[in-house]
């Protein structure tokens, strides 16, 4: 790699990892680098369908109105700060993306359209062709990636934090020629995503491995809310892998869902968490794999949603008399790793936003439309930061659980907090001797066994289950392929996740325990691990 050594690294190329680097790169002049295993459009961001929730002009909507929305959808974990940030800050993002030439679709009078989603109790859900927003928030910033980065690394995979002296000072990658090198900058920004690929049925590309959690996980870098995977409940039901989303905004436009037997049975517009859930037991009730969305009513399909339309006559659907079967699928790893509401992580020089990060906008259950918005607010807040002279966390957002509290006393939390239990998983043995098994076998199986187990419903036994499952897979020896690397971190991930899921003895938004159906009191805390 180059001997100059970068200002900004950028891990990922979703709108976090983009709008940050562009920041950093044309308004304050810094050397930046953005370092991907795929290619720059091939981020998670691209397969965002719904849009960016944002109160963009004075209608009877208020960014109060939007902060209590997100509020409910937490259950009780969102750092409110965190929240006033995201809904304050989220307009001027969004019309910087705008100048950017993102097109987002606007009525015959020049108006940006609106649309309404589930939790959301107003319309304020802009969009790019009916359902490809996340196509067009990563084209706009991918070409002014391309005009202004010192250094972009495609295809290269990024391994292991390197820390010297308590601070981030850079990265060791697996690069396409299959050399292992040292990327070395000042400040690395964590944008890697979430980890949607845990569970066989997912609307995550392949590529959501989890890779920044899993590599701060291993550094001692302090993660939280793991626990909380949101499953989005209309994914088209058929053999496809990423399953084919079928966006929110056609709830919100009055599609209907509906059993096997055609009866409705939940309030569509509810949090995705509820009808998730909702669907999940009435799909066990009548022993059936899916149930069905009902958009015969929507008018003018094919010119709302043109992409959608697409998708179901290549799997010969027409929504103008087709009933499309749906089922939940893993779209949205709520945790991460934890930081102020700057960015900082727990130690000085690593940063995280967007799906990688837990800033403490979504809590225990993110609000339709908040992720693409999240990434553009708090990826250039790091870079102001960076800019600023910031070095080390301070005690704000989900930061305040870390800084705020004695690890050894959980239960004196100071005022205005969220408590945290701090946890510490020891590592697991691999198995002496043994022979590396195929990673692809391995995934598939791990998948499989965390979707039945550590799925949309969960109780002790079915996560001591997947808990053994996690932990013989990990144990079993790697080779260094990126299909090992990425099992690895899947393995990783998924340890924290399930533990954390055994600890909660409670279900609170996107964890539900069968065993323990009830919200508590006493689990209002982020479990931490560090």
């Amino acid at each position: 790699m180059s001997d100059t050594e970068l200002d900004l690294l950028v891990l990922g190329s979703g709108v976090a990892g983009l709008s940050a680097a562009v920041r950093a790169a044309e308004t304050h002049k810094m050397r930046v680098g953005v370092l991907t295993k795929g290619e720059l459009p091939q981020a998670t961001t691209r397969w965002a369908q719904g849009g960016v929730a944002a109160v963009l002009h004075g209608d009877p909507d208020s960014t109060d109105l939007h902060l209590a929305d997100t509020l409910q959808a937490g259950a009780g974990l969102c750092d409110a700060e965190a929240v006033r940030v995201l809904v304050d800050e989220g307009p001027n993002r969004v019309n910087e993306l705008i100048a950017l030439g993102a097109m987002f679709d606007r009525d015959a009078r020049g108006e940006l359209e609106l649309a309404r989603e589930g939790g959301h109790t107003l319309a304020r859900i802009v969009h790019a062709g009916g359902s490809q927003t996340g196509a067009e928030v990563e084209r706009a910033l991918v070409e002014a990636v391309q005009a202004t980065m010192a250094a972009i690394y495609e295809h290269a995979f990024a391994l292991e934090l390197i820390i010297e002296g308590g601070r981030c000072r850079g990265i060791t990658a697996r690069f396409p020629d299959g050399s292992v090198q040292e990327v070395r900058a000042t400040n690395v920004l964590v944008t890697t995503g979430g980890a949607g690929q845990l569970y066989a049925v997912t609307t995550n590309p392949l590529e959501a491995t989890g890779d920044g959690i899993a590599m701060a996980l291993r550094a001692g870098v302090a993660v939280a809310d793991i626990e909380f995977t949101q499953f989005h409940p209309t994914a088209l039901s058929v053999d496809s892998m990423p399953r084919p989303l079928l966006t929110e905004a056609l709830r919100g436009h009055g599609a209907l869902l509906r059993d096997t037997t055609g009866e409705r049975f939940v309030d569509e517009l509810q949090p995705r968490d509820v009808v998730s859930r909702a669907e999940t037991r009435r799909m066990l009730e009548l022993g059936a794999d899916h149930v069905f969305l009902d958009a015969t009513g929507l008018e003018q399909f094919e010119q709302r949603f043109p992409n959608i339309a697409k998708e179901l006559a290549a799997v010969g659907l027409d929504p103008a008399k087709d009933w499309l079967p749906v089922a939940p699928a893993a779209h949205y790893t709520c945790g991460g790793i934890v930081t102020d509401l700057r960015g900082s992580s727990s130690i000085p020089g690593l940063w995280a936003a967007g799906e990688a990060s837990c800033s403490g906008v979504h809590g225990a259950n993110r609000l339709a439309s908040n992720s693409l918005l999240e990434g553009m607010v708090f990826g250039p807040r790091a870079v102001e930061a960076i800019e600023a002279g910031g070095s080390g966390p301070e005690a704000t957002g989900a930061m305040r659980t870390v800084l705020g509290m004695d690890p050894d006393r959980p239960d004196e939390v100071p005022p205005g907090v969220i408590g945290g239990r701090f946890v510490h998983l020891e590592p697991i043995v691999i198995a002496a001797d043994s022979p590396a098994e195929d990673p692809a076998v391995l995934r598939n199986h791990m998948q499989r066994e965390l979707t039945t187990h550590a799925g949309v419903l969960r109780d002790a036994s079915s996560l001591e289950q997947a808990a053994k499952v996690v932990a013989d897979t990990m144990a079993s020896p790697r080779a260094e392929t990126v299909a090992d690397h990425e099992l690895r971190n899947l393995a990783t991930v998924a340890r924290a996740a399930v533990d954390a899921a055994l600890r909660r003895e409670e279900s609170r938004g996107a964890h539900t325990r069968e065993d323990f159906p009830q919200t508590s009191a006493e689990f209002k805390h982020r479990i931490v691990f560090v």
